[in-house]
């Protein structure tokens, strides 16, 4: 069969997927929730297509027959991944996701076993997150096995935001900072641990965060303190300090809810020219107590780097190259596999 499947794919980050797809002469299958936008996107590639819900466990499964790997873009992650693992669960089919949320990883994590048992890979965060981030903490831990604390940090230069991106965002608004310590999830307000990171070519003060590397690089490496940041400017930082006194409002659902409404309201994401223009920066740090290793890695921007590993990874699933259960980037493949992406170096 060997064919791959898009959920999702007429979203910002799915059509940079697809057009990745059809560049290397694959055609998926895809499928998402809106049924003008699919036959719109699907029409103008010459794609099969489908309709439906995550929630329609027959439709899902249908779907997911006609397929090898699916590549699940239809976020937030929270909602939608657990019905698709099932569904990739009853029909044999390994998984992908482009998920930063570290909730799915660990949801995922769960069905990890039966997954092995089936010979089928459960692999979320192909994209941004958590590739490169994921490989670095591998990298640095390989150079410091005996390491015993991780930091993370990424920044754009030049780049925004994708609708999507922001929706996710926007249902983690008001909830503490989640880091791992002695590793469990530990919590500390929003804005409270922030740090100035040499990234290389400069310098930036960067907030910590809760993002996927606290489960994946836990994963990944066993390093049992692990805490990710993001850069950031002085005048954000005290934005978020102070927005966090309102934490209770910002939880809401109303709030939320109107917040996603006007984020509709916008563009669904960076225009090829400023994605071209910018590029991500990485840094990580571990320690053992007695030794402090640093490494740095720069990559494209995002959303194309997005695109071309997940394309890569699913590309090394349809041609065999399989490791059964739950994985992550790095303990699927290793290190070097941001190497394989034009652009992308440690420093």
């Amino acid at each position: 069969m060997n064919n791959l499947l898009i959920y999702g794919a007429y979203g910002y980050t799915g059509r940079l997927i697809v057009k990745a797809c059809l560049k290397q002469g694959i055609k998926p299958i895809i499928a998402g929730r809106s049924p003008e936008k699919a036959m719109i996107f699907a029409n103008k590639h010459g794609l099969e297509y489908d309709v439906f819900e995550v929630s329609n466990r027959e439709k899902l499964e249908n779907w997911l027959r006609r397929g090898d790997v699916v590549i699940h873009c239809g976020g937030p992650f929270i909602h939608t991944a657990k019905a698709m693992v099932q569904g990739c669960l009853a029909t044999n089919t390994h998984y992908l996701d482009i998920t930063g949320e570290f909730q799915v990883f660990d949801l995922i994590k769960e069905y990890g076993n039966k997954a092995k048992e089936k010979g089928l890979m459960l692999l979320p965060g192909v994209g941004f997150d958590v590739v490169p981030s994921d490989c670095l903490a591998k990298h640095l831990h390989n150079k410091l096995p005996s390491a015993t604390d991780l930091k993370l940090a990424f920044v754009s230069k030049g780049g925004k935001l994708s609708r999507g991106t922001a929706k996710t965002m926007i249902e983690n608004l008001g909830e503490p900072q989640t880091r791992r310590r002695d590793g469990d999830y530990e919590g500390v307000p929003m804005g409270k641990s922030a740090m100035e990171i040499d990234y290389g070519s400069f310098k930036q003060i960067s907030m910590g965060i809760s993002w996927g590397d606290i489960s994946t690089a836990y994963h990944s490496t066993g390093i049992p303190n692990i805490e990710v940041f993001s850069g950031t400017t002085e005048q954000q930082l005290s934005k978020v300090k102070r927005a966090m006194r309102l934490s209770f409002m910002l939880r809401s659902r109303t709030i939320k809810n109107f917040l996603m409404n006007q984020m509709d309201k916008r563009p669904d994401g960076p225009k090829g020219k400023r994605r071209k223009e910018s590029n991500m920066y990485l840094w990580g740090q571990v320690s053992d107590g007695n030794k402090k290793l640093e490494a740095r890695l720069v990559t494209p921007n995002g959303y194309t780097l997005t695109a071309l590993t997940s394309v890569l990874i699913a590309n090394k699933i349809l041609n065999g190259d399989i490791k059964p259960g739950f994985q992550t980037p790095s303990s699927a493949y290793g290190e070097g596999l941001i190497l394989e992406i034009a652009g992308c170096e440690y420093l």
